[in-house]
């Protein structure tokens, strides 16, 4: 049985602040021999038409029809994104765009391979706190329990040396990113570390350009935990990207709760006050250490972890990069001849217009890419 604790703390999945970790998915794009991975794949011509979740056609001229006027976020109204939709960009780009564009393809092995890693990570939390579930109806609700959450985590960390699941959020390149770091503890010699938890359905370590994937996530997670910490994200742009209003009161639920944390607060605005007032006087440090663990998923052993070195200019130009494309002023772009072997297990191969064309998006794909302002 895990240990219990006083404090408490909401699951993310409760709250809506979920940035699942997708390393489980990823890894059934990792071939059966590593020596593999290097290998071209047979790369027929994909099918001009696919099914969709109602087992209709969903023709791919029809599907990008007029989708030159409206850039990724604005067509899924999309008012920030994951850490984790920049990291599997990391991997494919398109295939990150094909997600958006037609949801729905992820078959229920896969499902379920998420489902075990998810069960692993909150066995995990559940080792440090309880978790409760807060009814929320609006998303000033949603957003004060996470930063409830945060509010109850900075002091935990400062007294125990040891967190988990702690929600990060700040606006890179224009755009708000929003993540949850899996866990932050002080080290013997007082360094702050961050361990980054990722489960294997065989008992291997994935290939490097997975590693590459993961290194990256686990670098967003720093740079946007840093700047919460040194005061570099403002109430003003949290509230601009999410169009959330401070002063509308919150429910009776969160209140409770709020209440019972040892917060007195009626609106959304008194939270963000205290959360913004808490991160930038707690003296919490920037992280010193990225690791991420790797485990296998059966038996929990411990397959081998990763200390990632933190590349402060290469990180901010590959965001710099990627957000182009959600900002519509490039097209998505589909992986290297080199890396082709991801391909051949990828969801969308069949209908992908970039192995069509070898490495060439069609026209009929993507939307114009805007002109940068």
């Amino acid at each position: 049985m895990a240990e219990t604790r006083e404090e408490e703390t909401v699951s993310a999945e409760a709250s809506g602040f979920s940035d699942l970790s997708d390393s489980e998915f990823l890894e059934f794009l990792d071939l059966e021999d590593a020596q593999e991975s290097n290998a071209l794949v047979n790369m027929p011509g994909p099918s001009s038409e696919s099914l969709g979740k109602d087992d209709k056609p969903i023709s791919l001229q029809n599907w990008k029809r007029g989708l030159d006027i409206l850039s990724p976020m604005e067509r899924f109204h999309l008012k920030y994104l994951y850490v984790t939709d920049l990291a599997t960009q990391n991997w494919c780009e398109l295939q990150t765009a094909y997600g958006k564009e037609l949801p729905g393809f992820l078959a229920p092995e896969k499902a379920a391979v998420l489902d075990t890693g998810a069960s692993i990570h909150l066995a995990r939390e559940l080792e440090l706190h309880d978790l409760v579930t807060v009814p929320v109806t609006t998303k000033e609700d949603a957003w004060a329990i996470k930063f409830l959450n945060i509010l109850l985590m900075i002091p935990a960390l400062q007294s125990e040396g040891h967190i988990r699941e702690f929600p990060v959020f700040g606006e890179v390149e224009g755009v708000l990113l929003v993540g949850v770091i899996d866990e932050l503890h002080y080290t013997a010699k007082g360094e702050l570390e961050l361990a980054e938890l990722k489960t294997r359905r065989r008992p291997m370590l994935p290939l490097e350009a997975q590693k590459k994937k993961d290194c990256f996530q686990v670098s967003l997670y720093k740079y946007i935990f840093d700047a919460m910490v040194q005061g570099k994200v403002t109430p003003a742009s949290l509230i601009h990207h999410t169009k959330l209003c401070p002063e509308k009161p919150l429910g009776p639920s969160v209140l409770r709760h709020a209440r019972k944390g040892g917060f007195s607060v009626k609106s959304l605005g008194d939270l963000m006050e205290l959360v913004f007032l808490s991160l930038t006087l707690s003296d919490l440090p920037v992280i010193d250490i990225l690791k991420i663990e790797y485990i296998h998923q059966e038996t929990a052993t411990v397959l081998g972890t990763e200390i990632v070195a933190f590349e402060e200019k290469e990180v901010r130009a590959k965001v710099q990069h990627y957000m182009a494309y959600w900002m519509g002023h490039r097209e998505p772009q589909g992986v290297d001849v080199e890396e082709a072997w991801k391909c051949r297990t990828c969801a969308y191969a069949d209908i992908c217009e970039w192995r069509k064309g070898s490495g060439v998006l069609s026209s009929t794909l993507g939307p114009q890419a805007k002109k940068a302002k």
